[in-house]
């Protein structure tokens, strides 16, 4: 019970909850690589039963998820990161793909999406437009991208918006890109987590609602979060092993490390990239 009083977003940190790391969780699957050479760690967690799931408190689904030092700066983590989103995201072919970037642009921490997002080449409109040729290839990918916002600015779920968009332009495959939660520190900001569930807008900060999942919408989606806040239970139950002391006014509280505006303007800009190597489709022989 301990440990469900302290919330986490990566599918690495729920395994880790569980007394020891060799300790087996029925219809999960773990594996781990080390490349000592880059100092880029890749953890696989596979959810492969209802049981597991409800073990987890995660959908049954691929979990991958990358921890660096220096994960905020792009090169080779772009393109590592690039390669397990072509994993994810299957066959290189062309397709329509829409990525969204979700969260709130005004609130550093929560601006991970947006900012990546703006730095996406977008290019749907172009191909649509001029056709192929404009983009100096015979294969390539319609992309476009969305900033929903959040609900205090729009009015409306993300979830909703989302569905509205994915109905009038019929992409193949959407990718959302969010904050997340860890639950510890050492892994905020130094992690990525990609996964093929989907995702729930809001769940950073504890905000369960509408889901965007290939259920959901009825087109793959596949989840790209990075942790930039941990929970004030998190923090507490480091320095003291529990979390009954914590006074009640910190209860809900989310901390980010004070560096967070640089730290974003970097991670969005190796996501971005990534994405861009990741949509790239070689051209036939």
């Amino acid at each position: 019970m301990e440990r469900m009083r302290v919330r986490t977003d990566l599918a690495l940190e729920a395994r880790e909850s569980f007394a020891g790391s060799d300790t087996e969780v029925h219809g999960v699957i773990v594996e781990e690589d080390y490349d000592e050479s880059r100092d880029i760690r890749l953890t696989r967690v596979q959810i492969v039963s209802e049981r597991g799931a409800r073990e987890m408190g995660k959908p049954v689904g691929n979990y991958l998820t990358l921890e660096a030092p220096g994960m905020a700066v792009p090169d080779e983590i772009s393109e590592t990161l690039a390669y397990y989103l072509k994993e994810l995201m299957g066959e290189e072919k062309e397709r329509s793909i829409l990525v969204a970037g979700l969260g709130n642009r005004d609130v550093t921490p929560d601006a991970l999406g947006p900012k990546t997002v703006s730095n996406l080449l977008i290019t749907r409109h172009l191909i649509r437009e001029y056709g192929k040729g404009v983009m100096g290839t015979e294969r390539c990918s319609q992309i476009s991208g969305i900033v929903p916002g959040v609900m205090a600015q729009t009015g409306m779920e993300t979830s909703e918006i989302i569905r509205g968009i994915v109905e009038q332009t019929k992409p193949d495959l959407l990718i959302v890109i969010d904050a997340l939660a860890a639950r510890s520190t050492k892994r905020l900001s130094r992690t990525i987590q990609l996964t093929d569930t989907g995702i729930q807008p809001g769940s950073g900060v504890g905000n369960h609602r509408n889901s965007l999942t290939e259920e959901s919408l009825g087109i793959p989606v596949i989840a790209i979060g990075v942790p930039t806040v941990v929970e004030a239970a998190a923090i507490i139950y480091d320095a003291q092993g529990n979390c009954e002391q914590m006074p009640p006014h910190l209860n809900g509280m989310f901390v980010t490390p004070k560096n967070i505006d640089e730290t974003i303007k970097q991670l969005s800009f190796t996501l971005s990239e990534a994405l861009n190597i990741a949509f790239q489709i070689p051209d036939k022989a």
